[in-house]
C-alpha cells in the first residue's frame, strides 16, 4: 500500500492516512476484505506515532470502511448505508459550495469539477 503523507500540511496525519486509504477504495488500489497493514507495520513504514495509525484505523471503522478482526486486523468492509452517505456528502459540500459561490465559482465550474474527480475515481 502507496501513502503519501505531507508532514508540513496543516491538515492532523491521521486524518491524511484516512484520507489516502479511502481513496484506494474509491481506486480500486484496496479492495473489500483486503487486510490493512499492522498499527505498527503502517506506522514504522510511514516514520509515524502507532496511536497516529490507530486512531485513523478507529475513524474509518466508525465511518464504515474498515472493520477490526482479531486474527486479520483492520480489514476493508464497506458500509453498505447509502443514505447515510449522501447526508454527510449534503453537509460536507454545502460548506464547500459556499465557500465557491463567495468567490463567484460558477455551477458550471462545479460541475466540471465534480464530473473531473468522479471520473478520475472511476478509471
Amino acid at each position: 500500500m502507496i501513502v503519501e503523507i505531507d508532514f508540513n500540511s496543516d491538515e492532523a496525519l491521521y486524518i491524511q492516512l484516512r484520507n489516502q486509504i479511502i481513496i484506494g477504495i474509491a481506486t480500486e488500489r484496496i479492495h473489500e476484505g483486503d487486510s490493512l497493514p499492522s498499527v505498527r507495520q503502517l506506522a514504522d513504514h510511514i516514520g509515524i506515532n502507532m496511536h497516529t495509525v490507530n486512531k485513523a484505523y478507529s475513524v474509518l471503522k466508525q465511518e464504515g470502511f474498515v472493520r477490526l478482526d482479531r486474527r486479520r486486523g483492520a480489514v476493508i468492509s464497506l458500509d453498505a448505508d447509502k443514505m447515510r452517505m449522501l447526508k454527510e456528502m449534503e453537509r460536507e459540500m454545502s460548506v464547500l459550495l459556499a465557500r465557491g459561490i463567495c468567490k463567484r465559482v460558477t455551477r458550471e465550474e462545479v460541475h466540471s469539477l465534480v464530473d473531473s474527480i468522479y471520473d478520475a475515481f472511476s478509471r
